[in-house]
C-alpha cells in the first residue's frame, strides 16, 4: 500500500532550545502551528490552510471538520503548509515555543496514532491527521488539570512534540500503573488507559503541594514525559512578579532598598 505522507528527512539542532531542520525534496511539504517557523530556504512557499490539509479529508465539508476539531482544542483554525515549490532539496526549520527538548515520532512505527496534550504539537510531515480525542471519563475532564481534550495524531509520517526540560520516555508493560502530574504528560499511545485520581490523603492534598489530582497512566504503551511543564514555569514567574522591584531585585532585600535609593525611587 502506497503511504500518503509525504517522507521527509530532518535533523534536530540544539541543547535546551532546540529547532528541527526539516529537508524536503520537490513538492514535499510539512505542515505548522502558525508562528512557529524559524527560517526557510527560497523556493518554499507557504499556504495557509483550513483544518490540519491531511489527505485523507477533501473537499469544503472536509477543511471545516478539521478546522473545526483545531478550534474545541484551543488551537488557532488555520495552518500553515510549507511546500517546496523550487529545483532541489530545500530546509526549513522550526523553533521550540520554551526551554525543552523536540520529540520525532514515526507514527508507522508505533501503530499509526499516539495522543498529545493540546500544547505540544509543533509540526508533521503533510498528510498526518490531526484530530481530538476525548478522555474515557468524566472526571478527567473536571478535575485533569490539563483539560480533557487530548490532540490525536492519526498518519504514517513523522511528527514532533515539544516538551518542557527533560524527557522521559518509557515502556509500560501490560497492567503497570504510573502516577503522573497531569502537566508532565506530553503523549502517550492509544492503548495506555488515561484516568485521574484523588491524592490519598486530605493533609497530603493541601499541604504537600502537589494539587488534589495526579495522572494514571496504566500499560501497555508507550509515553513521553515531560520535567518542566509550561503551565508551571508560568506559574512560578507568575507567584515571583509581585516581589521583583525596578531594580530587578526583591522588594524586601537590603539591596532592593539600596538599588531604588540609586536610581531615585521614594
Amino acid at each position: 500500500m502506497q503511504k500518503s505522507m509525504h517522507e521527509i528527512d530532518y535533523r534536530i539542532v540544539g541543547d535546551d532550545m532546540q529547532f528541527v531542520e526539516i529537508e524536503l525534496d520537490p513538492m514535499e511539504a510539512v505542515v505548522a502551528e502558525a508562528g512557529g517557523m524559524m527560517f526557510m530556504d527560497d523556493g518554499i512557499e507557504m499556504e495557509t490552510i483550513f483544518g490540519d490539509g491531511s489527505q485523507q479529508k477533501s473537499g469544503l465539508l472536509g477543511a471545516l471538520v478539521g478546522a473545526g476539531k483545531r478550534l474545541v482544542t484551543g488551537e488557532s483554525m488555520f495552518m500553515t503548509v510549507f511546500q517546496n515549490r523550487g529545483g532541489g532539496k530545500k530546509k526549513v526549520a522550526f523553533g521550540a515555543p520554551s526551554p525543552g527538548k523536540i520529540i520525532p515520532i514515526h507514527l508507522s512505527e508505533i501503530g499509526g496514532e499516539i495522543f498529545a496534550q493540546k500544547d505540544s504539537f509543533l509540526c508533521a510531515a503533510k498528510g498526518v491527521s490531526l484530530g481530538i480525542a476525548f478522555a474515557k471519563k468524566l472526571g478527567t475532564g473536571f478535575f485533569g488539570g490539563e483539560g480533557f481534550i487530548l490532540q490525536r495524531l492519526q498518519g504514517d509520517g513523522y511528527a514532533f512534540v515539544h516538551a518542557g526540560g527533560a524527557i522521559l520516555e518509557r515502556t509500560l508493560a501490560p497492567g503497570e500503573l504510573l502516577r503522573v502530574d497531569t502537566g508532565c504528560i506530553v503523549a502517550f499511545q492509544p492503548s495506555v488507559n488515561y484516568d485521574i485520581q484523588l491524592v490519598g490523603g486530605i493533609k497530603t492534598a493541601f499541604f504537600g503541594g502537589e494539587g488534589l489530582f495526579f495522572a494514571t497512566l496504566r500499560g501497555p504503551g508507550r509515553v513521553w514525559l515531560q520535567s518542566l511543564p509550561l503551565s508551571r514555569m508560568a506559574g512560578r514567574i507568575m507567584a515571583a512578579a509581585p516581589r521583583m522591584g525596578r531594580g530587578g531585585m526583591e522588594e524586601g532585600s537590603v539591596l532592593g532598598s539600596l538599588g531604588r535609593m540609586i536610581d531615585g525611587a521614594s
